[in-house]
């Protein structure tokens, strides 16, 4: 069977594999839908600013 040395070894494994895994799970879930939509939204008030700006030029 294992050695001790080789279980921590495999618990080890385990464990890092597990934090990547909830790692991966958290930032697609979560802080890529939320940079994507804080940058849409930003971009979407330059645009809007942009048009006040240039009607505001023209009046």
């Amino acid at each position: 069977m294992f050695e001790f040395d080789q279980y921590l070894g495999f618990l080890a494994f385990l464990t890092i594999l597990t934090i990547g895994f909830w790692l991966m799970i958290f930032l697609i879930t979560f802080v890529v839908p939320y940079w994507i939509g804080g940058s849409l939204l930003e971009r979407f008030n330059e645009i809007k600013e942009e048009k006040k700006a240039k009607r505001e030029s023209q009046a």
